[in-house]
């Protein structure tokens, strides 16, 4: 969540992003757990097993199971010339490299095109210009013909306060393609024909599951996997999943937060023999969006937050203060 501010040169250090899982393990049995690096490549949840590519060996290595949890997120569609760090991918060093070579990039930059008016686009956006609305060009780019957020009944306070933070949004913008220029610059073509060149191009639309590994017929069209009500993975009997791997109802933070809840709770209950329960969801639905580090917008289910609740609950401290918790599973 973070990570959109993160971009920002000075304003997040690397250790208040980062934790090691290892040292939060530590206060277990060495027997009780082993701590694996690696990436899957395969699963066959008939026998029970999936294999993984280990880092930074590359070894393969087939890991058997009695309860799997699928919990690999989404990632950001590779862009050629626009690497971002949404979403981690990779090993602790990529991810790192990466993010220093997107503050880098932010610090030269005069002028900055990011495209994809979601929620990750307009606090992208806003953090750009909190920052550096007085002395960088910050664009955003918006599909729709009027309307960030997809419409939704934050748009109107999130696009003022993008206008005080001196973002342009331009509107029915939809990329097309892009590309390095040869300049250290980025060619953007919009659908309409359009043609922008930008210092630094950010795209944050769209989103991968992670779900490569998985065999399509746990799969839905979009490749997100399908869950039941109580999280498990239709068609097993031992395999579970949420966050952004599941989208139901979407993509979020706290929707994943909930689901991590219960599966958790239920992989308890299936270990001492007992039945799963529904997983409980949030009771509403709540979109907060930061808008720069001082103002924000947002609802909870069709009633709208003030700027300062979202900003005290989100934009103050983009729950940096809750990353150990969420390492050594206090938080939950």
């Amino acid at each position: 969540m973070a990570s959109v501010r993160a971009i920002v040169p000075g304003v997040i250090k690397d250790e208040e992003l980062f934790k090691p899982l290892a040292s939060a393990l530590e206060r277990y049995p060495s027997t009780s757990y082993e701590l694996i690096i690696g990436s899957v490549t395969s699963s066959d949840f008939d026998a029970r097993s999936v294999h993984v590519n280990l880092l930074p060996s590359g070894e393969s290595r087939s890991i058997s199971y009695d309860q799997l949890i699928l919990a690999t997120g989404s990632r950001t569609p590779e862009v050629e010339g626009a690497p971002v760090p949404w979403k981690a991918a990779g090993t602790y060093e990529q991810v790192l490299s990466q993010l220093h070579q997107t503050t880098e990039q932010v610090k030269a930059a005069s002028h900055i095109v990011v495209a994809g008016s979601g929620p990750t686009g307009v606090e992208v956006a806003g953090e750009l210009g909190y920052e550096f609305g007085k002395t960088k060009k910050i664009i955003l780019l918006c599909s729709d013909a009027s309307k960030i957020l997809g419409g939704d009944i934050t748009a109107p306070a999130s696009t003022n306060e993008l206008k005080k933070l001196n973002v342009e949004i331009k509107y029915g913008a939809k990329v097309a393609s892009s590309r390095p220029s040869g300049d250290g610059k980025t060619e953007i073509v919009l659908a309409n024909g359009e043609t922008l060149t930008t210092d630094l191009y950010l795209p944050t639309y769209g989103l991968v599951p992670n779900s490569e590994y998985i065999s399509p017929k746990y799969l839905t069209e979009h490749k997100h996997v399908i869950v039941d009500e109580n999280l498990r993975v239709v068609g097993t009997e031992n395999v579970w999943a949420a966050g952004d791997l599941v989208s139901k109802p979407r993509a979020g933070f706290m929707i994943t937060q909930k689901q991590a809840a219960g599966v958790a709770k239920n992989v308890e209950l299936v270990l001492k023999g007992k039945q799963p329960v529904v997983a409980k969801g949030m009771p509403v639905d709540v979109l907060a969006i930061s808008v720069g580090r001082g103002r924000g917008a947002g609802r909870a289910g069709s009633f709208r937050l003030p700027s300062l609740m979202v900003w005290l609950a989100k934009g103050r401290t983009m729950a940096l203060q809750m990353v150990g918790g969420y390492v050594d599973g206090s938080v939950a």
